[in-house]
């Protein structure tokens, strides 16, 4: 404990430098995603004021349904927008001037959605919103190659978690600042709206202070010195011969190879394991049934006997409990690997979805099951912010290398914000239909994406990108060649994630 502590006080700097990364990128995104509920009594409310005032008729209820419904979801699409736009535009301009265009999108979003209200326009909000998602796409991407690519390789891990931390962190903030008592009121919702505005502008004044990674100036770059002395900058004055090896054999490698779009990765037979295993993994964010645990837990508070005026705290409770988890998963990640949390984590969250499904069918028959329902939702968290949530952007940016790596966080973030999407469509109406047998569904998405872990993921804690790279070797065509193996590896991942897209 005494070395991992002097370690982080060594590398401080890195710690500080991917805080400030996440402030317009993951922070942005989890405050965004919870506040907006708090916000809907008002925002309906002054919808109908401004309709009325223009048509002289109150608005409909199907069109007020539907205007908030592209409020709410217009955050995701431009998310899509944004994340597929990363990878070109942090090649071509660099990734800390796509940061600083990522946050003044922010602030002109804050500017936006804080005037809605005195310009009288409800179609501001759309517009805000519609430019914190493209903001959000663009700078989490960005978020996680560089994190990747700043720290040391047995940091890498813990470094790559703090986006996790800082995305939970985001969603407690939202909750917490969205209480009654704080900025959840009918005079000051548009200034919850535009809070984000100030983190954007902490992590534009810090931008000018971040330096290029080391990876990028020497393999994108040719810049030995300038790597050596941005690697002394970050990582303090020891020897770094170890890491520098690393690059310089991936910088062979890739004498031939330029960056990859999305397609070219597609098309590319020697990373075709990693990519896989990045839709499986991007797809589990939402498939895993946490937003529906989210969307569910209100129902569940209530029928605990839990008052409305008291829901909203207990709602708090989940974020704080969701926030503790991912500090957690910073903290172990390193010592446990990322393997081990991905299959404890999906594992324990597939038992706790089965209980709950027998909870909730049994609930009125034992009135103490309430009570357990809430357990089970707490617990559901605890091992989704400790295993999934903390580790798959690591995972993510271990398994691809420089070349490869901008394209596959698009990908993952481009399936995020889709899956958002599509579960808040698709989620009320698996409620009415199947009821607490939902759960039952998102079980067998984790069942599955278990066994494709378990049998294709290996363990990436404290291996360089080229031996990562060596370890899928052995699935994916290499060299034009392939083994008996690698083809039968391939085939059964092809049945698996058919399975998969079978059951979605």
């Amino acid at each position: 404990m005494t070395n991992f502590c002097s370690d982080l006080v060594l590398h401080r700097r890195v710690f500080q430098i991917a805080i400030f990364a996440g402030l317009g990128g993951t922070f942005l995104v989890g405050f965004q995603l919870s506040v907006i509920s708090f916000t809907s009594p008002f925002v309906k409310k002054f919808i109908n004021e401004t309709w009325l005032e223009r048509y002289n008729v109150p608005i409909d209820d199907q069109s007020l349904t539907v205007l908030w419904s592209v409020i709410v979801s217009i955050f995701s699409i431009g998310g899509v927008i944004g994340s597929s736009l990363s990878a070109y535009l942090s090649s071509k301009y660099g990734k800390k001037n796509c940061l600083i265009a990522g946050n003044l999108l922010i602030l002109v979003a804050a500017l936006i959605t804080g005037t809605s209200k005195t310009a009288n326009a409800f179609e501001m909000i759309l517009l805000g919103r519609f430019l914190y998602g493209l903001s959000g796409g663009l700078t989490i991407c960005i978020q996680g190659q560089y994190l990747g690519e700043i720290s040391p390789k047995r940091f890498r891990g813990l470094t790559n978690a703090t986006a996790a931390v800082l995305a939970t962190l985001g969603k407690f903030v939202g909750q917490l600042t969205g209480l009654r008592e704080l900025l959840g009121t009918e005079s000051l919702w548009p200034l919850l709206l535009a809070t984000t505005g100030i983190a954007g502008l902490l992590q534009l004044i810090a931008l000018p202070f971040f330096p290029e990674t080391p990876s990028y100036l020497l393999i994108q770059k040719g810049d030995l010195e300038g790597c050596l002395k941005v690697m002394k900058q970050l990582w303090g004055q020891g020897d770094h011969k170890a890491e520098l090896d690393d690059m310089l054999k991936e910088q062979a490698a890739m004498k031939k190879v330029k960056i990859m779009n999305v397609l070219e990765l597609f098309r590319d037979r020697t990373i075709r394991c990693q990519v896989y295993l990045t839709f499986v993994l991007a797809a589990m964010t939402s498939l895993s049934g946490v937003n529906a645990i989210y969307f569910y837990s209100f129902e569940v508070f209530h029928t605990a006997g839990f008052d409305q005026e008291i829901m909203p705290y207990a709602i708090l409770g989940v974020g704080a409990c969701d926030l503790f988890s991912t500090i957690v998963c910073f903290f172990v990640i390193e010592r446990l690997g990322r393997r081990r949390l991905l299959l404890w984590g999906y594992g324990l969250m597939a038992l706790v979805l089965a209980l709950l499904t027998a909870s909730f069918s049994l609930e009125y028959h034992f009135f103490w099951l309430r009570y357990c329902n809430v357990a089970l939702i707490f617990l559901f968290i605890v091992f989704f912010g400790t295993g999934p949530a903390g580790v798959t952007m690591p995972v993510i940016a271990e398994i691809f290398t420089q070349s490869s790596r901008p394209a596959a966080l698009t990908i993952l973030r481009i399936l995020f914000w889709a899956g958002q999407y599509l579960v808040g469509i698709a989620f009320p109406h698996l409620i009415r239909y199947l009821d607490s047998f939902c759960f039952l569904v998102f079980m067998g998405f984790i069942a599955i994406t278990w066994i494709i872990l378990f049998r294709y993921l290996p363990e990436t804690k404290g291996k360089s990108l080229m031996d990562i790279k060596k370890e899928f070797n052995r699935f994916n065509k290499t060299e034009g060649t392939v083994d008996n193996n690698s083809s039968e590896g391939l085939h059964n991942m092809h049945i698996m994630l058919g399975g998969l897209e079978g059951s979605a």
